[in-house]
Order: structure tokens, then sequence, then C-alpha cells
């Protein structure tokens, strides 16, 4: 994992833009979200009002009591359930669609993100770079938390304004002026308690942000230790029968425990900073609750204020106070939601690096070209040189072409980077150099050594990557029967975990099923045969022949047999500086040119950060 303490990108005050950059775009395009918006704002403005009737209902009650008027005492208890009820009522329906706006932003990034995951093979180049660890991780949990604490700050921080314009005003009014002598000089000060709720909020909110502030790094670093911990408990689980056959359990056991004494560590970290944290916030609270009380009470005793005007001081600087507070009392979940924020956008700056990749005019890649379709489809390259992710090189060149129709077999040595050219055919694969021509893509179907099965039916399975209705009962059940599933024929609506149910070499005969039923003009296959015994493989092979008669084949593989099955044999001779393509045709070799030098992607320039 390639992150630590959260030095991956350094935001600062930016966080907030950076995050509209990657976000914001919800509120401009997403239907109704404006306006849901506007109406979130309105309840909040509909709750503050409330909360100003309240204050003057505070000084009111209290004037009763202290007049012991009981006609006024009942009028204002039920003016309070009155209030009351309202302030219940917007609350909840606030509360509603606070949520509803978290939803529908959260579905908007979550669908935006996903599609930059999965756009052109992105998916896998990022996992091959190692640049941004649990994408999983970062699309559900952090994009979830980032849009929640989003939401809820936003809403906090209008709130708090409000209240603040509201009840500054109000206590301007009733606290008065107050007169000192300081050192023989008179000296008025006039609204003294907002001056008082000031200098209090600042000198909190100060303390708040120097104790608090390493929880930021902390934060972070117990989310992606948190993350590494939750992919080591599924790679477990989807491991589980290599782990079983081969008695790895305590090995496997101590793996997951180490994973987890780094999230302890973090946690415990993180409980260290929180704790020092408490001690200032609860003193802080403590204080609060009796500090406009003290500092009024002068006024109260010399009866300048009646009891109500005290009470409604009290609640008038506590509305002020926890305006002013809000820094203080969000302080924690800011932290979290800036750790959020920061995974997020080193998961977009990692998947915009791969973006520009091709794009950036001194960087080397693979580039893809995919021709017209009919007679002249082709697969042809020249001086194609094939790297790693890191620049070194695997391919040190490729000289080919395969006319539509023909069956060729790559074969190599282990190493050789034979699978590694069946990707930059399938254009996942972009570093290195060279040009590919390509048919079109809807004319091609890659087979790779473990067959995708995706989620659901078993006809969802067969038809994949198109909807499960492209596939009949009567087209479905011959294709099973003619790989050798006619055990499954009956199952074809069944929903299950197919690539666990069945076998390697049952899932690679469902592979050649949905071969049988797509029909495709041109076949890739990386040791699609591999799990199958030799008498298998031939079989599935001729049925390739026999169904597909006009498609060309590529195979790579090292079974026996296979030869009888192509035309001509490309051999990757392994070399000094990466292996070298070999042809035979009509009796003499070909062989490479030149060697190209390949410069690594994501190496960093001077002063560039990680992403």
């Amino acid at each position: 994992m390639s992150e630590n303490s959260g030095t991956s990108i350094q935001i600062q005050t930016g966080a907030v833009r950076a995050f509209l950059r990657l976000a914001g775009g919800y509120f401009l395009r997403a239907e109704g979200a404006r306006w849901l918006t506007l109406l979130l704002l309105a309840l909040t403005l509909l709750q503050i009002g409330i909360q100003i009737r309240f204050n003057l209902w505070n000084r009111d009650f209290f004037n009763a009591l202290e007049n012991r008027d009981r006609d006024a005492f009942l009028w204002q208890m039920l003016l309070f359930l009155g209030l009351a009820a309202a302030s219940m009522i917007t609350a909840v329906y606030q509360l509603y669609v606070k949520q509803l706006v978290q939803l529908r932003w959260r579905e908007w990034l979550t669908a935006r993100l996903l599609s930059l995951w999965m756009a052109d093979a992105r998916h896998y180049q990022l996992e091959r770079t190692g640049e941004a660890d649990n994408p999983d991780q970062r699309i559900a949990e952090d994009t979830r938390l980032a849009v929640d604490l989003a939401v809820d700050f936003a809403t906090g921080i209008f709130n708090s304004a409000g209240m603040l314009i509201a009840f500054i005003g109000i206590l301007w009014t009733i606290s008065g002026a107050l007169s000192l002598t300081i050192f023989g000089h008179a000296i008025t000060i006039p609204g003294y308690m907002v001056w008082a709720a000031l200098i209090y909020a600042i000198i909190g909110s100060g303390l708040t942000y120097l104790v608090g502030r390493p929880m930021v790094a902390l934060n972070f670093w117990r989310t992606a230790k948190e993350a590494d911990f939750r992919f080591g408990l599924v790679r477990a689980r989807e491991s589980s029968e290599g782990i079983a056959l081969i008695g790895g359990e305590a090995d496997e056991r101590r793996g997951l425990q180490r994973l987890f004494s780094n999230v302890a560590d973090a946690v415990r970290d993180l409980m260290k900073s929180q704790r020092r944290l408490m001690w200032l916030t609860s003193a802080y609270g403590m204080l609060t609750s009796v500090f406009p009380t003290v500092v009024a009470a002068p006024s109260y005793f010399s009866g300048a204020i009646t009891l109500g005007g005290l009470m409604q001081i009290g609640s008038a600087f506590g509305s002020v106070q926890a305006s002013l507070n809000w820094f203080v009392d969000n302080f924690p979940r800011l932290a979290e939601w800036r750790s959020s924020v920061e995974r997020l956008l080193s998961f977009r700056e990692s998947l915009r690096v791969i973006e520009e990749m091709v794009a950036e005019p001194d960087q080397s890649t693979i580039v893809r070209v995919e021709g017209p379709a009919g007679e002249e489809e082709k697969v042809a390259f020249r001086d194609v040189q094939v790297a790693f992710s890191n620049g070194s090189v695997v391919i040190a060149e490729a000289t080919a072409e395969i006319r539509a129709g023909e069956r060729v077999l790559v074969k190599g040595e282990s190493g050789t980077g034979k699978s590694t050219l069946f990707r930059a055919f399938a254009g996942i694969w972009p570093w290195g150099s060279g040009e590919i021509h390509m048919p079109p893509r809807e004319a091609t179907m890659f087979m790779p050594q473990r067959p995708y099965l995706p989620l659901g039916t078993l006809r969802g399975a067969l038809s994949y990557p198109n909807p499960p209705e492209t596939v009949s009962d009567e087209a479905g059940i011959a294709a099973l029967e003619r790989v050798g599933l006619g055990h499954l024929e009956g199952k074809l609506d069944e929903e299950a975990r197919w690539d666990q149910v069945l076998s390697l070499g049952e899932q690679q005969r469902l592979a050649f099923a949905r071969l049988l039923l797509q029909k495709p003009r041109w076949v890739f296959m990386d040791e699609a045969t591999a799990a199958l015994d030799e008498e298998n493989q031939d079989a599935m092979m001729r049925l390739v022949l026999e169904e597909l008669p006009k498609s060309a084949l590529i195979s790579i593989g090292h079974r026996p047999g296979l030869d009888a099955f192509h035309e001509r044999t490309l051999h990757l001779q392994r070399g000094p500086e990466g292996a070298k393509l070999a042809m035979r045709q009509r009796g003499r070799v070909l062989r490479p040119r030149k060697t190209i030098k390949i410069r690594n992607p994501f190496r960093r320039r001077p002063g560039q950060t990680a992403a």
C-alpha cells in the first residue's frame, strides 16, 4: 500500500474547494438538486425563527413567575406547546430533507466515481500501479462520509450563521452597557455580553485547533488501516479453498492479526488525541453553562434587569455561543471528514494520472487503433515494446500481422510477457510504445485463464457482458450441452456465486459456451484451457473450429497438442533487454530491429507530491 499518515495530498485550507471541484457538479447538473437544497435552507431559517420566538418566550415566562401572574403563566404555557409543536414538525422535515440531499448527492458522486473507475480499464491499470489502495473502500465508505458530513457541516454553518446574526442583536440590546473604572479611567463597553461571547469563543476555538490538529492525519491513517484489514478479510474469504487445502490457517490468522494490530495502533493514537481534546471541550462546556449568568449577575443584582431579562440574556448568550462554538463542537468530525476527502481526492488524482498518460507528449504508450469491420480486419503491430508500470521492459520488440480467419499460437517461456501482450491487444495495458491495429471491439472476445463470472444468474454469466435476456432457454441449454455442462441446464435462472460453485475447469468450459453463443469474428485465448485435461482441451478446441470456422484465433498456451489447432506459431524469446518476438513463416524467421527505452509514467518529477 502506497499511502501512509496522510501525506499523499497536502490539501490544507483548499480541502473544501478541492472537494467541490470533485463533487459540486451535483448542484449544477442533477435534476431537482437546487430546489431540494433551497427547501433545506428554508426549513433551517424557519427553525431559527422559532428559536428567536422561544428566546422572547423565555423572558416573558420567567417574568410571569417573578410577578406571580397566573394568567400570564398559563398563556405562556399554551404558547410553549404551540412553539414546541412547530419546532418538532420543522425538525422532523428538516432532518428528512437533509438525509434526502445526502442520499441523492451520494448517488450522483458514486455514479461519477464508478464511471471514472470503470472506464477504459482504468480499474485494472490503477490496481497494477498501486497508486491508490482499496478503491472499493474509497467509493463506498469515504464517499458516504464525505457527502454526509459535508451536508451536516453546510447546514450547521448556515444555521450557526443565522443564529449568530439573529441573537447577537438581541444580546447587544438586552445586555446594555458595562461601565468600568480602570486605573482611574471610566470605560463604558456597549453590548458587553456580545464581546464576552466573542472572546470566550475565540479562546475556545484557538485551543481546540491547537490540541486537535493531529487528529486529521490520525483519522487518515486509521481509515487506511481499516481498509487494509477489510481487504485482508475479503481476500481470505475469496481464497478459502486454497488456504484450507494447504493448511495455511495459522499463517493466514497471523497475517490478519498483524493487519488488525495496525488498526489497533492507529485507533490508540487517535484515542489519545481525542482524550486530550475531550479534557478541553468538557471544561469549556461546563464553563459555558454558568459563564453568562456570572457575567450578567451584577446587572441583575443592581436591578437593571429582571429575572426574565437575566434568563433571556442566558438563552441569547447560549445561542450566540453555540454559533461561535461550531468549530469547537465539530472539530473531531471535521478531522474525520478531511481524511475521507483526502482519500477521495487522491483516488481521483490517481485516475487522472492514468487518463492523461496518453495525452502527455513525452510519455511513450501503446496506441491501440481499431480498424473498420469487414474483410480488411486484422491484428497488426510493428516495433511494439511492452513494459511494466514501473518502466522496466518485458517485451523489447514485437512485429507481426494476423489476418482475418487465421489461427496463431503465441508461445514462450514463463515470464516472457505473453499474457502482458494479450492485455495490450485488449487495450488495457498502455505501458510501452508502438501501435497495435485491432479489429472492432464488438468483433472480439478475450478469454483469460480464469473466466469472469458476474454475480447473478447462470444465464447472466453466459450472456456477459450482454444482458441476460439475450440468451434464450433453447440457446443457453444447447450451449451448455455442447461444452459438457448439461447438468446445469435447469439452473439458467438460479442466482449463485458461480465462480465458487463451479470448478475452474467448469468455469473454462462455461467460457466456451459463452463463446459459442456470442460467435465473435476474433477470439483471443490466454491459457483458456489450462484447467482442462488434454482430452477436454482437444474437445473444446475442435468445438471452436467447428462452430466458428471463419473466426480468427490467437492463443497463448504451453499445453501440448495446441499446435494442431493453429496454422502458425509466434515465439517470444527471452533476451537481456526483454523478450523479442520471432515468427516462423515460409521457412524464415523474422526478428526485431531495435529497443526503445520506456519512461515510468508514475515516476515523480522534482517537487511533485504523491497522489
